[in-house]
C-alpha cells in the first residue's frame, strides 16, 4: 500500500510552532516514505472560525517549503458525505438522537459520562436532537508508532459519544474519520492532544467498515506553565520571514539531531536533511514538552 498523508489545520487561529511541528512531522514521514503529503482545512465550525486563515494557512505552508500534493480540501465542501455516514449509523442502530444537555447529564450521573437516557428514553420527534454514537463494554487497542501500545473501553470512559451536536454542525471525531477514508489516508501524524481521541476514531472506523490508518502522536510544545501552545494559550503566530532557524528548531525538538552547521543553513537545505535523515523512531514518548522560545 502507498502512503498517503495528511496536515489537517482547522482555521479557528494562526498556525503558531506546534502547528509547525505538526505540519512538518507530517510532512517529512510522507516524503520520506516516497509518499503523498496532502492538505486538508477543518471548516466545520464557522462561529470559531477567524476571517481569512483559510487562504492564509497555504501561503505559511509554502513559506516553510512544505508544499503539498493534490489541491487543498475543504471540510465544508463534503457536507453530504457526512450525512449519508450519519444516516448509515441511525439505520444501523449504532446511533441514537440525544436531546440532553450538558447540564442534564451531571445533574443525573454526577459527571459528563453519557449514561443512555435517551437510548432508553427516545426523545420526541421534532426535539433538538444531538447524535451520539453507541460504545460497547469492549477495549479498543491500537499500538501508537510514537506513544507504544494503548487500550480503551470507551463505555467506561467517556460513554456514547456525540456526532453531531445540537446546533446542527457535525462533530469532528465523524468529519475526520470520513475524510481519512476518502483520501485515502494510511499515515495520520499529529500532536498527543489528539491521543486519547483515537479510540472514538477507530470505533467508528470500525463501525463502517474502514481500515484505520496507522498513528503516530508527537509531543506537543508547551508553554513554560505547562500549557499546550494554542490559541488559547496566545502562542504567537509564525513569523515567516526566517523559516530556516525556525525548522532547525522544530527537528531539535522532533528529536532528529541536526548538525549544527544548518542553523545557517538555507530553508531547502534545513528539509534536505530533514527528509534524508528523518527517523520517526527518535522521537520521544511523551505527551508533551516545555519549548524554550528564545530564539524561535
Amino acid at each position: 500500500m502507498s502512503y498517503i498523508g495528511r496536515f489537517a489545520p482547522s482555521p479557528t487561529g494562526p498556525l503558531h510552532f506546534g502547528s509547525l511541528l505538526a505540519a512538518l512531522a507530517s510532512f517529512l514521514d510522507a516524503r520520506s516514505n516516497n509518499g503523498q503529503w496532502l492538505l486538508r482545512i477543518e471548516d466545520l465550525d464557522p462561529p470559531r472560525e477567524q476571517e481569512g486563515l483559510k487562504e492564509k494557512f497555504p501561503e505559511v505552508l509554502e513559506a516553510f517549503g512544505l508544499y503539498w500534493d493534490d489541491e487543498l480540501s475543504l471540510q465544508s465542501e463534503r457536507l453530504e458525505y457526512y450525512r449519508d455516514v450519519l444516516q448509515q449509523l441511525l439505520d444501523s442502530g449504532d446511533a441514537y438522537r440525544c436531546s440532553c444537555s450538558r447540564k442534564e447529564i451531571q445533574q443525573r450521573s454526577g459527571n459528563l459520562l453519557y449514561d443512555q437516557h435517551c437510548l432508553l428514553h427516545p426523545p420526541e420527534e421534532g426535539a433538538n436532537c444531538a447524535i451520539r454514537v453507541c460504545c460497547k463494554d469492549s477495549l479498543i487497542s491500537f499500538r501508537d508508532i510514537i506513544q507504544g501500545p494503548h487500550a480503551y473501553n470507551l463505555k467506561t470512559s467517556s460513554g456514547d459519544f456525540v456526532v453531531y451536536r445540537r446546533d446542527g454542525l457535525f462533530a469532528y471525531q465523524l468529519a475526520v474519520i470520513v475524510d481519512d477514508y476518502l483520501q485515502g489516508i494510511t499515515h495520520v501524524v499529529r500532536g498527543s492532544d489528539l491521543l486519547d481521541e483515537t479510540p472514538r476514531q477507530i470505533h467508528l472506523q470500525q463501525l463502517l467498515g474502514y481500515p484505520s490508518p496507522a498513528y503516530a502522536h508527537i509531543p506537543v510544545a508547551n508553554n513554560s506553565e505547562g500549557q499546550k501552545l494554542s490559541k488559547q494559550t496566545y502562542a504567537e503566530a509564525l513569523d515567516c520571514s526566517h523559516p530556516a532557524p525556525v525548522l532547525y528548531k522544530a527537528l531539535q525538538f522532533l528529536d532528529q539531531e541536526p548538525p549544527a552547521e544548518l542553523q545557517q543553513g538555507y530553508r531547502d537545505e534545513v528539509l534536505e536533511w530533514a527528509i534524508q535523515n528523518w527517523d520517526i523512531r527518535k522521537i520521544s514518548a511523551v505527551k508533551g514538552k516545555i519549548l524554550q522560545t528564545g530564539n524561535i
